[in-house]
């Protein structure tokens, strides 16, 4: 079991920052990363505040329109996209 101190980030948090610093890499709005993912743009939102638990398929559609791996979106540095 991982003993977690508080000031490590909780995954949510990881990868709600990694999706949005990917996204603007692009110069993409939520609306574009939406679309390309196959998601509604009001969810992405949400997802890059940390406030939907996402499920595995949607960080999987995201991390596909990001052209980056699951696990880059999931690292605590930042995701190479």
């Amino acid at each position: 079991m991982v003993n977690r101190t508080r000031s490590t980030p909780s995954a949510r948090h990881v990868f709600a920052a990694n999706v949005r610093h990917a996204r603007m890499a692009y110069g993409w709005s939520q609306m574009v990363l939406a679309e390309k993912a196959g998601l509604h743009f009001t969810y992405v939102s949400a997802v890059e505040c940390a406030k939907r638990n996402v499920s595995i398929d949607a960080m999987s559609k995201l991390a596909a329109a990001l052209g980056c791996k699951l696990a880059d979106l999931l690292r605590e540095d930042e995701p190479s996209a």
